[in-house]
């Protein structure tokens, strides 16, 4: 690197290295130091444009000079906070912490080599700072203009090595409530005349595009690499569009990384309920979450043109933001901004946030929005953080995390009782286990149970909507209404969510549900288009809905393609490979199709599943378990029958008679049997989804619902082993069909003494034999 002859003369110095360069080496040679010398790159990009010169850059370790203190700390200030959030998005431990010493002293360059009395001190000053932190000398402290906003923490005299005197040192920070200086131009004559011309058409911009301020809160370079719209991977909507980048968690605590993403989340959602907007969602952009990517090639990969992206501190009570706004079409900063408050005041912050990007982009507002916007969800700061954690175990989506997610919402609604958005929550949550098959693993309750609590929660939530109110309500709808109910309703409570957040791609896909439902899967297509285009990082599950639709339109070669792409990104969902079995069992490629079907149900023995039948996919019987699928079922039967699957309804056979019914392989029995049976410690299971009201002793539940038959059968096995016996009972009388099935299905499963206890609970009861209540 060139360096200019600065013999004999006093300059501002700048040292900066690595904190425990050596132990990131241990760890991945090549990637620390990829990553340390991309921050130095960084860091003198920085330098530059605070008018300082590197002088040295080696390894680990930078050198730079100034002639002024103030430009000095700027500079390192500056870099510091972009270094902090490029940190922050790596996931792994390799993050390289830069310390920073500024002092005022010689410098001397002899063959080739930096030395001098300077250079030695603000090295030595530079590893009294923490990890990320900056100290000056007091000479330096004493140059800095008053009106400069930095604060400063002294460090008393500090006895540095090769020097005779103690020096006094600081620590400098940025005031909270102030901006990184943005640097000043000033002649230089010794500066190239070409760098002078751009150091001046830089002036001129900064003074025409802000007024001659002072000050701009900076987290990255002034001018980023510019978005090609050529390049972008979907044209730029016809209205100004905007990607959200999840904030960094600048806390001391990473556990307030809920808290960060959550607010995140929620500046998503309030720029998204504004119709003038096209924000992408939140499921795309948090695939960016941890990663050091620019700000080109998010708007070129999801086909935006603005990029927002920022900071949060949470300490105690204490919340700071910090957020920047980026045309990515050009480059430019359209705004950076610092708002501090305390979290009582939360709602506030993210409403200035909101506001700046609304008048930075001109955005009208209709009179709706301008009355939710005044609107507030909670007051209560106490349950929004209880809501944030709920939801961030939600979004991990595992059976554990959805129990601990009760839990948290549960609170939310017991410290503020009309938090609709917590009730929505609560019946997400709820819906979300019945669809995932978790029902008894996340809460040990019953399908049916479950089911009672998605909807209670559903219903209170409406009483103070939102948008995924509405689209849960669809969704259950849709689902569970059955093929006599009336699909409008299903969609009119999608059109209800959109029209809550038209940016919301949730609500669209609720709306393909409802419109499949009420068979108009060609309109169903174009929502699942627009929540694809608002998600371009979409999941899995919006090409397991596309492919459903292809399907029932009788597209099998689009439904084969588009199944293809799916499990290429999620290998391990037994549907999509059985959905893909009956896509080739139309098509007549049925190598094709028992290849799907074998690689199906091998993940369903994995997961300690039965065999996929088509008896749990019969128009009769509705739920998501089923397949996921809504709608008319004749295709997809005739396709999976065509691969090569089973019928599974043999079962049927067994039952005799039209009732009092009798089950071939198994034995009828009567109270006084059932008693003896019992006083032997014979398992009895309760098949009537009443077993808290009342049932015998130590009986143990299981609903036997159609959409749940290879759960029922890993259950019942788990109970007791197929050689063994058992007495099946519900608490219905002798016309009752729930022992009726499930006792045929026990049999046709291969459990060899299988009693039939066709009176049930009542007779039980009559005999005077006792009872338990609850679980």
């Amino acid at each position: 690197m060139a360096k200019d002859r600065l013999a004999d003369r006093l300059a501002v110095i700048l040292h900066a290295d690595v904190a425990g360069s050596t132990e990131l080496i241990h760890q991945d040679k090549q990637l620390a130091h990829e990553r340390i010398r991309d921050g130095f790159q960084r860091f003198s990009n920085v330098i530059e444009r605070y008018h300082g010169q590197v002088l040295e850059l080696r390894g680990d370790a930078l050198l730079a000079s100034f002639e002024r203190g103030s430009e000095a700390v700027a500079a390192a200030l500056a870099f510091q906070t972009d270094q902090s959030y490029q940190i922050s998005r790596i996931q792994d431990e390799i993050r390289p912490h830069i310390r920073v010493g500024i002092s005022v002293g010689e410098v001397v360059i002899a063959d080739d080599t930096v030395t001098g009395a300077g250079v030695v001190q603000a090295q030595r000053v530079e590893q009294l700072a923490h990890p990320g932190g900056i100290c000056i000398t007091a000479s330096i402290h004493e140059s800095l203009s008053k009106r400069m906003p930095f604060e400063f923490e002294s460090l008393g005299e500090q006895e540095l090595k090769g020097f005779d005197h103690a020096v006094h040192v600081y620590r400098v920070e940025l005031n909270s409530t102030d901006s990184i200086p943005v640097p000043t131009e000033i002649a230089r004559t010794n500066a190239p005349s070409r760098k002078r011309g751009v150091l001046l058409a830089l002036a001129a911009v900064i003074l025409i595009s802000v007024g001659g301020a002072a000050y701009w809160i900076k987290s990255d370079e002034p001018k980023v690499e510019a978005a090609s719209i050529e390049h972008m991977a979907y044209p730029l909507p016809d209205k100004p569009s905007i990607a959200v980048l999840p904030f960094t968690n600048m806390s001391d605590d990473p556990k307030q990384e809920y808290f960060v993403d959550g607010m995140t989340e929620d500046l998503i959602t309030d720029i998204s309920n504004i119709s003038g907007l096209f924000v992408i969602a939140r499921n795309s952009v948090f695939t960016y979450k941890g990663k050091a990517v620019k700000v080109v090639q998010v708007a070129e990969e999801l086909g935006v043109r603005y990029v927002l992206e920022g900071s949060v501190r949470r300490a105690g009570d204490q919340v700071r933001i910090n957020a920047q706004l980026i045309d990515a079409t050009t480059g430019r900063h359209l705004w950076a901004e610092r708002y501090d408050g305390e979290l009582s005041n939360v709602f506030a912050l993210q409403d200035q946030v909101t506001s700046k990007i609304i008048a930075a982009l001109e955005v009208k507002l209709t009179g709706d929005e301008k009355t939710r916007r005044a609107e507030t969800e909670t007051k209560n700061p106490k349950a929004y953080d209880a809501l944030l954690q709920g939801w961030e175990h939600y979004r991990r989506s595992t059976p554990d995390d959805f129990s601990t997610a009760i839990a948290y919402l549960e609170l939310a609604v017991k410290l503020d009782p009309n938090y609709g958005r917590a009730y929505a929550a609560l019946a997400a949550v709820y819906w979300n286990s019945l669809w995932n098959g978790w029902w008894h693993r996340s809460f040990g309750l019953t399908h049916r149970k479950t089911l009672e609590l998605a909807r209670r929660f559903q219903r209170k939530a409406l009483e103070n909507p939102n948008s995924l109110a509405y689209q849960i309500t669809s969704e259950i709808t849709a689902y569970y209404a059955g093929p006599w109910a009336d699909p409008n309703k299903a969609i009119m409570e999608a059109d209800q969510a959109i029209a809550l957040n038209k940016n919301d791609p949730a609500g669209y896909l609720a709306m393909a549900t409802a419109l499949i439902r009420a068979g108009q899967p060609d309109a169903a297509k174009k929502q699942v288009r627009t929540a694809m285009r608002l998600d371009p990082h979409y999941p899995p599950e919006y090409l397991l809905r596309l492919a459903q639709i292809q399907l029932v339109s009788g597209k099998y070669d689009d439904a084969a393609t588009t199944l293809e792409k799916a499990i290429a990104r999620n290998p391990g969902d037994d549907w999509h490979y059985a959905y893909l079995a009956a896509a080739y069992g139309h098509l007549g490629r049925y190598v094709d199709a028992h290849t799907n079907l074998k690689k199906a149900n091998e993940l369903r023995a994995e997961a300690g599943r039965g065999q996929l039948t088509l008896a749990a996919l019969s128009d009769q019987y509705q739920g998501i378990a089923n397949g996921r699928w809504v709608g008319d079922r004749k295709i997809l039967r005739e396709g999976l029958d065509k691969a090569g699957v089973e019928s599974g309804d043999e079962w049927l056979g067994l039952v005799k008679g039209k009732g009092p019914w009798t089950i071939e392989g198994a034995t009828m029995i009567d109270s006084m049997t059932a008693k003896q049976l019992h006083d032997r410690g014979v398992v009895f299971v309760d098949v009537g989804g009443q077993y808290r009201r009342g049932h015998i002793p130590n009986a143990q539940p299981l609903e036997f619902y159609y959409d749940a038959l290879d759960y029922n059968e890993v259950r019942l096995a788990q109970l007791v082993d197929k050689k063994e016996e058992l007495v099946v009972y519900d608490a219905y009388g002798t016309e009752s069909y729930y022992k009726v099935h499930a006792t045929a299905m026990a049999v046709s499963w291969g459990f060899e003494k299988v009693y039939y206890f066709a009176d049930g609970l009542p007779a039980w009861i009559a005999a005077g034999y006792p009872i338990e209540i609850g679980n």
